[in-house]
C-alpha cells in the first residue's frame, strides 16, 4: 500500500524496468483540508517497489508550470512508455484556466532514468472540435489520461478520456484517438468509440490482455452513468474488445468493483500474473487518498463483488 502522511493520493500508472515497478501518481497536500480541492493542486509523484505492496518514495516526476503555460494549474493523469531511442516518455494531461477554464491538453516530459524529467513546454496533442467536447464548444472539456501502446500496425497510440460534441452529458464518453510513427509528432483521429452506451466519462482507459482476450478497463462513477446502469454504484469497468485498438464492446461493459476502488491500472506482478492496483476512493471514513494493495485481476473477472450492478442486470 501507498500512503502518505502528509497528501492524499489517487491516480496511477506504472513502468516495469524488469528490476523495479515505477508508480507515478498524483497527490496533493492534507492542508488542503477539503480532498474536493485536490485536483487543481495535483502534483506527480513517483514511488519503486519490487513486489506492488511496498513502496519507496523518489523525487516528485513533474509539478505545474509557470503561467502562461498549458499546465499552470495542475499536472493530471498519464502513462509512461519507453521509445526506440531508450527515452522514457511521460505523457500526462496539462490543466490551465487558459483559454477556457479547466482546459485540458495533453503534454510528455522525457527522461533517459525515469528519475529526472525535461517537459516539453508545448502540447502535443489537442482536443480537435471536430470530434470531441471542449470547453469553446460545450462548455465542458474532457481530454486526458493519455495511455500510450504500441498497437499491431507497429505505430504509436493515445488512447484519451473524452467527450462526444453531441450528447447528453452521460452518454458522451468517448475513447479520444491520436497516433504517431515516433512519439514525437500526433495525429488526432476519430474516437475509438461510440457515445451514447451509457457513460459520460471513460476514465483512465487502459487495454490490456488476458488470457488471449482483449479487455478495456476504465472507470466511470454513478453521476457519470446513463440510464442502462440506473442503480449502479460505478467504479471500475471492463469490456470486451475485438483487439488492442477495438472495436470495443461498451454495451457490454461491467464492473469489477465498486466505488470504493477507482482509476485502475493492470500490471503483471513478478509471476507474470495480471494484478489491479487503484486508489481507495470512497471509505466509511471518507475519501481514502492511498494506493491500496494489488488485487488479483481474474478473480475480479471472474467473482464480481456481491452486490455489484452493471449493464441492464
Amino acid at each position: 500500500m501507498l500512503e502518505l502522511p502528509d497528501a492524499w493520493v489517487w491516480d496511477s500508472w506504472l513502468a516495469d524496468t524488469a528490476e523495479e515497478h515505477h508508480l507515478f501518481f498524483l497527490f496533493a497536500s492534507r492542508a488542503l483540508r477539503d480532498p474536493d480541492l485536490r485536483h487543481r493542486r495535483a502534483s506527480i509523484g513517483h514511488a519503486v517497489s519490487t513486489d506492488l505492496r511496498r513502496w519507496r518514495r523518489l523525487p516528485d516526476a513533474l509539478v505545474r508550470a509557470e503561467p502562461p503555460a498549458f499546465d499552470d494549474v495542475a499536472t493530471w493523469t498519464g502513462s509512461v512508455v519507453r521509445g526506440d531511442d531508450g527515452l522514457w516518455r511521460l505523457f500526462y494531461t496539462g490543466l490551465s484556466d487558459d483559454p477556457v477554464p479547466c482546459t485540458q491538453r495533453i503534454g510528455v516530459a522525457v527522461s533517459a532514468d525515469l528519475v529526472t524529467w525535461t517537459r516539453r513546454p508545448e502540447p502535443v496533442v489537442v482536443a480537435d472540435p471536430r470530434w470531441y467536447a471542449t470547453g469553446r464548444t460545450a462548455g465542458d472539456e474532457t481530454f486526458r489520461d493519455p495511455w500510450v501502446p504500441r498497437g499491431p500496425d507497429g505505430r504509436w497510440h493515445m488512447l484519451v478520456t473524452a467527450r462526444a460534441p453531441a450528447a447528453s452529458s452521460t452518454e458522451d464518453g468517448v475513447l479520444g484517438h491520436a497516433v504517431s510513427d515516433d512519439l514525437e509528432s500526433w495525429t488526432v483521429m476519430p474516437p475509438l468509440s461510440e457515445p451514447g452506451l451509457g457513460f459520460g466519462q471513460l476514465e483512465v482507459p487502459q487495454v490490456v490482455e488476458v488470457d488471449g482476450s482483449s479487455l478495456l478497463v476504465f472507470s466511470c462513477l454513478a453521476p457519470e452513468l446513463g440510464d442502462r446502469h440506473a442503480g449502479s454504484p460505478g467504479g471500475i469497468w471492463v469490456a470486451p474488445a475485438a483487439g488492442p485498438l477495438g472495436p470495443f464492446d461498451l454495451a457490454s461493459a461491467r464492473l469489477i468493483t465498486d466505488a470504493s476502488r477507482y482509476a485502475g491500472r493492470v500490471v503483471r506482478d513478478r509471476r507474470g500474473e495480471p494484478v489491479l492496483l487503484a486508489f481507495e476512493n470512497e471509505t466509511a471514513q471518507g475519501f481514502g487518498g492511498r494506493i491500496a494493495d494489488p488485487v488479483p485481476l481474474k478473480a475480479l473477472l471472474q467473482v464480481p463483488p456481491a452486490g455489484l450492478r452493471g449493464g441492464d442486470a
